[in-house]
């Protein structure tokens, strides 16, 4: 992360402008590649098979934190071109790296400082990895390159869906799967799992998966096919990107119709009270009463944005019938006020704004739900499960996934905002405002694998939804993500605090604080990705020893040359 500078010189500002920020994911991803020059392809990238398409190439992760120029990047037509391309990496003393939407934060596809000159490869999976067919009529099979937003369309026309999906629907599968990706769902009270679903990560829902790994007997990268009962298999249900796996069959169930009512009105106080206070309208309490529930608390503001999903097979009466996705568009497309304030922030250093920047944003969600006729809404799951469009206000968030047993969700969420909003409060008092975006809570179930229907299914054993052998009773998980714009003065140091509080508090006594592999974690006071004790250490104590080596024991079997990997996996595996 941009180190923020505390200088309110406009001239010295940061070099994060409005525009930077406000320029959708999906225009920059649109920029066609550089086709190559037949002979500077040859020099540079001799002997590279011949029928796959190769091209230059900018990588830009979600926020632009982490940017290269000049890659080479080439789009497979599938599977056994994917092997070709593996295989002349390895012979060339390349790394190969996959990308789907690039619509993550931490450095596990590209890192930071990467020059064009590097020996480093993208394979773009979204151009052609996009197969999507029924195996059975419980079961879907996908190429990795397909759209979220595409393959639950595809389950939509055929009755089909899942429980719960990452918000915005670019993401590729692959890239869901290779970091645990995972919505907001537990069982509300008296709820039974149905057949095929899952409250935990996708990763959970792999049946079997095809990925290019090495084969000693043909010297070679293969493809290979794992079953869900397989330990290694259990090693690339969440690989973050030390494979390249082209094609999953996913298990699924029946679709749902799902209702979403957003409220603004709860205080925060009331919303996350310490349990055993006056009961109100507290987070726990609308878990118990839907399961599948959202805060969205804007910085420096008192009433959170509280979205709760429950499964309505018919329409209420007072719900408005939705029959695409993406129907908050005072969300998707910044607002002027919001515009113009994040404009003066980043321009001319204006931090202090934070506050109102808070409140505008507070105030647009309160109003758009209101004109957009959006408070409540009611179709197909998928028309409510995906509602982020890349042309949201683009922030950077950090991540963590808090394990508890199902009745400690109050006290962690309760915990949890109170040291927040002292803390913030704390460096406001002392002129500085780390955090100008907002905290989301959301909560989910472990990943069981029994909800595969596989006997001797194994867990993801990177997942940080991997249930804990040590705590059978911890069955939910507390996902929390604090937002704020890149190149925010102090922000790094204030989210070092916020991680030290979870990981101190949430230890492995009666909870266990995991990172989010996608976003934001090991913080120093000024970068992110970056303390040494937390990769060395604090990651690999968390996931549990003996599965952290397993894991990176399979994955090294599976990729001896480490063709798949960055300086950063490097270090977060070790030698």
């Amino acid at each position: 992360m941009t180190t923020g500078s505390t200088n309110d010189n406009p001239s010295e500002a940061s070099p994060w402008t409005r525009r930077g920020f406000l320029l959708g994911a999906t225009a920059l991803a649109a920029l066609p590649g550089l086709p190559a020059d037949p002979a500077a392809a040859a020099a540079e990238l001799p002997d590279f098979p011949a029928d796959v398409a190769l091209y230059r190439s900018a990588y830009r992760n979600w926020v632009g934190e982490i940017t290269a120029d000049g890659l080479w990047a080439c789009a497979p037509d599938g599977p056994d071109q994917v092997v070709a391309v593996v295989n002349w990496a390895w012979r060339q003393g390349w790394r190969v790296r996959a990308r789907g939407a690039a619509h993550g934060w931490s450095p596990l596809t590209v890192t930071e400082g990467t020059p064009s000159g590097a020996p480093v490869l993208l394979v773009d999976t979204a151009v052609h990895l996009t197969d999507l067919a029924l195996d059975s009529r419980t079961a879907v099979r996908a190429g990795t390159g397909v759209t979220m937003e595409d393959l639950l369309a595809f389950l939509e026309e055929h009755g089909l869906g899942i429980t719960a999906a990452p918000a915005p629907g670019v993401l590729t599968l692959g890239g869901v799967l290779a970091v645990d990706g995972h919505g907001t769902a537990v069982p509300a009270r008296g709820e039974q799992r149905q057949p095929g679903h899952t409250y935990g990560s996708l990763s959970n829902l792999i049946l079997s998966l095809t990925a290019v790994v090495w084969d000693d007997g043909a010297g070679a990268y293969v493809l290979r096919t794992f079953q869900r009962d397989g330990a290694d298999c259990a090693a690339l249900l969440t690989h973050l990107g030390r494979s390249l796996v082209t094609e999953v069959v996913l298990r699924v169930g029946a679709n749902t119709n799902l209702r979403c009512v957003s409220r603004t009105d709860i205080p925060a106080g009331e919303l996350f009270a310490a349990p055993g206070s006056d009961d109100g309208r507290t987070f726990a309490g609308f878990l118990d009463e839907a399961g599948r529930v959202e805060a969205i608390w804007f910085a420096f503001t008192e009433h959170p944005w509280l979205k709760v999903w429950s499964v309505s097979p018919t329409r209420p009466l007072t719900s408005r019938k939705v029959t695409r996705p993406y129907n908050y568009p005072f969300s998707d497309n910044v607002p002027t006020p919001v515009a113009e304030l994040v404009g003066r922030m980043t321009s001319e250093a204006a931090w202090y704004l934070a506050p109102v920047l808070g409140t505008a944003q507070y105030e647009a969600a309160t109003l758009g739900l209101v004109t957009t006729l959006s408070a409540d809404l009611w179709g197909p799951s998928k028309n409510t499960l995906l509602y982020l469009k890349p042309t949201t206000l683009q922030v950077h968030a950090n991540g963590y996934a808090v394990l508890t047993a199902r009745d400690g969700v109050q006290r962690v969420v309760s915990e949890f905002a109170a040291f927040y909003r002292e803390r913030l409060t704390a460096y406001a008092a002392r002129g500085s405002f780390p955090v100008n975006g907002s905290v989301e809570i959301r909560v989910t179930g472990l990943d069981d694998p029994a909800a595969t229907g596989v006997a001797g299914a194994r867990p993801p054993l990177l997942s940080a939804l991997r249930p804990p052998e040590d705590h059978p009773e911890w069955d939910t998980a507390v996902w929390l993500d604090v937002l704020t714009l890149p190149g925010t003065p102090d922000a790094e140091a204030f989210l070092r605090e916020i991680e030290r509080f979870l990981l101190r508090t949430f230890d492995g006594g009666s909870a266990l604080t995991r990172v989010e592999w996608s976003k934001g974690w090991a913080y120093t006071d000024d970068d992110v990705w970056s303390d040494q004790e937390v990769l060395g250490d604090v990651v690999p104590a968390a996931v549990g020893p003996a599965a952290w080596a397993q894991a990176r024991a399979a994955l090294d079997r599976l990729d001896p040359h480490h063709v798949y990997g960055n300086a950063f996996l490097d270090r977060l595996f070790g030698p």
